[in-house]
């Protein structure tokens, strides 16, 4: 059995080339280093001016901006391949998936020429700022403000589980305008940030279970004061509408990293379970183990195709709200359970952290709360019913 997806319709030959040189730079430049960043919580910032010297930063992002004029399929490798090599500690599921395609979508276009040359070049890192220690899921919740002063806003409040929040250089926030409103007095300001800038302070890395080496922080805002021209959409109260248009995207990104650990851990199993020897005999021929990767590979082979089919929806601009959160709540409970029984025919070696069957263990279980916890996503496919 094969989990390669070389056959999938949206992977033409231009994107296998693409696909070559992305397992190469993610399995001999950034996979290496992985041990490091986990031991320093963050990646080495280079390694984002690398994927830009290489031509693989912004590919998704139209050429008059600094990007390489390709679509989501381009970014749907990206992803896909940096979590089969075992390389996720670089957070361009965020800095390209999300923000970049906030500032196409949104950004004027004079912003999106100064902001996207510079991400696409991998100089900048972007991050989003929704989620506030009070809040969760609860967009509409927030109480980080931005009050009006002259030509800027002064955003005052404070966000965490912020993903790029160490090494970001801009940054989106969500923010109400108007505490009147509830949803509709949500705004979303960009900020470009350093560790100079007033009002601005980034705080702890935060330990986390899995994904020790991604770089997700706590930022503060005091005052930070942002032109009013940063708004993205060019007026108050759009926000919400706007986080909640990109956020089918943003679900799809995450059930095709989970897809590719799943087919990763099957993969890592299957090398596993025919080379170790139990009772005399290759695991591999014991029926239990048989079995089990019987299942977990019908489960993967099962949800590629749905996958596959959402992406190219996506590519073609037809993907729906209710179709995405069925793809991110099924695809990453499915993970999650495969990489489970995966981990088991490991046995004792499956617990140790020098088998990458382990940090798939640790790593797949942000999978169902990320971009809306599974819980939301059933609510917001039965409301679509």
């Amino acid at each position: 059995m094969s989990t390669n997806q070389s056959t999938s319709t949206w992977i033409d030959e231009d994107l296998l080339d693409v696909q070559s040189l992305l397992q190469d730079f993610f399995t001999k430049e950034v996979a290496p280093l992985e041990e490091k960043f986990q031991a320093q919580g963050a990646p080495d910032k280079a390694l984002y001016a690398r994927a830009g010297e290489l031509g693989l930063s912004g590919m998704s992002i139209p050429e008059e901006y600094g990007g390489g004029g390709g679509t989501f399929a381009n970014l749907a490798l990206l992803l896909q391949e940096q979590t089969k090599a075992g390389a996720g500690s670089l957070g361009f599921a965020v800095s390209e998936g999300i923000v970049a395609h906030y500032l196409l979508a949104y950004a004027n276009e004079e912003q999106k020429v100064r902001w996207l040359a510079k991400m696409c070049s991998g100089e900048w890192v972007g991050a989003i700022a929704m989620t506030e220690p009070g809040t969760g899921s609860d967009l509409q919740a927030i109480t980080t403000r931005a009050v009006r002063d002259g030509d800027d806003y002064l955003v005052s409040g404070s966000k965490t589980f912020i993903s790029n929040g160490q090494l970001c250089d801009l940054v989106v926030i969500a923010a109400k305008t108007d505490t009147s409103l509830g949803a509709k007095g949500i705004s979303l300001l960009v900020a470009e940030v350093n560790d100079d800038t007033p009002g601005f302070s980034r705080g702890r890395k935060l330990d986390k279970l899995g994904l020790k080496g991604q770089d997700t922080s706590e930022l503060f805002f005091e005052n930070l004061r942002i032109p009013a021209a940063n708004i993205l959409g060019g007026e108050e109260g759009k926000g919400f509408y706007q986080l909640m248009n990109q956020l089918p995207q943003e679900r799809l990104i995450t059930a095709i990293m989970a897809q590719a650990m799943s087919e990763a851990a099957v993969e890592a199993t299957l090398e596993y379970t025919k080379t170790r020897e139990a009772f005399g005999k290759p695991l591999f021929e014991l029926q239990n183990t048989r079995f089990e990767l019987a299942e977990c590979a019908t489960i993967t082979r099962v949800n590629r195709v749905f996958l596959d089919d959402c992406i190219t929806r996506h590519v073609n601009g037809g993907l729906d709200a209710a179709t995405a959160s069925m793809a991110k709540y099924w695809i990453t409970d499915r993970t999650a359970e495969v990489v489970d029984r995966c981990q088991q025919l490991f046995g004792g070696y499956g617990y140790m952290m020098e088998y990458p069957i382990a940090g798939m263990y640790a790593d797949n279980r942000v999978l169902r709360v990320l971009a809306g916890a599974n819980e939301v996503m059933k609510e917001l496919i039965a409301r679509s019913l």
